[in-house]
């Protein structure tokens, strides 16, 4: 992977200060000039902005881009309050360093210009075995403790768990990949010092010491209403695919499954109560988008495992001792009588089997445990 020369990279850092995250001009020129170019133009003249080239709709649509990001160049910060935020425990990650999850290139022209990290894990590795559990802020006791679940159990088997932070499902998952002492990564719609919900403070102070937190944002920047959708492609992008626990059908989480889907990653959905509005957008992409129905860790493993690297043995429910009898001896044994005995030639005919083989079959049933003489004949042993 090649490196990133300090010009490009404070270029990069200044630009994320100037243009919002996922600007479509922005991410259009970063396609065909370097960053340091781009931000050359922005504190320049009309000259050297129209030697930028047409994107989007043509080179008036770069001429308004580039004043909507010039009138912005007062927020840059310095060389020194950049320092003052590595102080603090934050760092940059650019495209093209080592710490860059490649994946995200997959997003083109929408890929983030840096990503602000705040924790000690490093992003690209924990993002190779990742799993995005996503869902409802107003999740229901259910919701909550399906994602809680499934997040412990997939940071038990070694995937980190991807989420936004937010209240409900979000939360839920993180608290459940960091109580099984995994690895769990929050993709933030705001600035890490800026740390929204506030509510959350103790929870992301967790996750920075066990995991990872990230946002494309400037370090305090608050969060606005479209930043959440905008961000949501960023967690979509980073995971390996996306579980969505609950939704309603006008639910930021569907955001991401969208862009799963998108992106071709394996998007699964958890179902719910048919009378939940909490579960709807989940049936939803179930029937209409292709979402694979998952109820648990394994599903989502098998899922988006490299091929057969999740294929275990075939679950099924409770294993019990009748399960090993072939079906001549369980016709038997389902013929003896539970309190009264009965003759083998009793039970022979109500068996539709010959005397024979239903003494050889009461044999093996007594040797097992399953039936007992009595006075009367042979019955089931209690308890068998």
């Amino acid at each position: 992977m090649s490196a990133v020369s300090e010009p490009e990279r404070m270029a990069r850092a200044a630009l994320s200060f100037l243009a919002e995250p996922g600007d479509p001009a922005l991410g259009a020129l970063l396609q065909s000039c370097p960053p340091e170019e781009i931000l050359n133009a922005v504190g320049s003249g009309k000259e050297q902005r129209a030697a930028l080239p047409a994107v989007g709709r043509g080179q008036h649509g770069v001429a308004r881009a580039v004043e909507r990001w010039r009138a912005r160049i007062g927020q840059v910060p310095s060389a020194a309050r950049l320092d003052a935020w590595e102080r603090c425990g934050l760092r940059l990650v650019c495209p093209g360093e080592t710490g860059w999850p490649t994946q995200l290139d997959l997003l083109g022209e929408a890929r983030p210009v840096v990503l602000w990290l705040r924790g000690r894990e490093d992003l690209r590795f924990a993002c190779l075995r990742s799993v995005s559990v996503v869902g409802a802020r107003a999740a229901t006791g259910y919701g909550n403790h399906v994602a809680t679940e499934m997040a412990a159990t997939l940071a038990e088997r070694g995937w980190a768990v991807i989420s936004g932070g937010a209240y409900g499902i979000d939360s839920s998952a993180h608290r459940g990949a960091l109580g099984a002492g995994g690895v769990t990564v929050a993709v933030l719609a705001g600035g890490l010092s800026y740390g929204y919900p506030k509510g959350h403070h103790e929870l992301f102070a967790a996750i920075a010491d066990e995991g990872l937190l990230v946002s494309e944002w400037p370090p305090d920047r608050a969060p606005t209403r479209p930043g959440f959708l905008v961000r949501n492609r960023v967690i979509a992008a980073l995971s390996g695919g996306t579980v969505v626990v609950e939704a309603a059908l006008r639910s930021g989480a569907l955001s991401t499954a969208r862009h799963a889907r998108d992106l071709c990653r394996p998007l699964m959905a958890v179902p719910g109560p048919v009378t939940s509005e909490e579960s709807r957008g989940c049936h939803e992409i179930i029937r209409e988008w292709g979402a694979v129905c998952v109820t648990g860790a394994e599903d989502v493993i098998e899922q988006v495992s490299p091929a057969g690297e999740g294929l275990g043995a075939r679950r099924r429910g409770e294993v019990r001792p009748r399960d090993s009898l072939d079906q001549v001896t369980t016709a038997v044994l389902e013929a003896v009588p539970a309190r009264t005995g009965s003759g083998p030639a009793t039970i022979a005919i109500a068996a539709g089997v010959d005397l024979n083989t239903a003494l050889q079959c009461l044999g093996a049933l007594a040797a097992a445990g399953f039936v007992e003489r009595s006075v009367r004949g042979w019955r089931l042993r209690k308890n068998a």
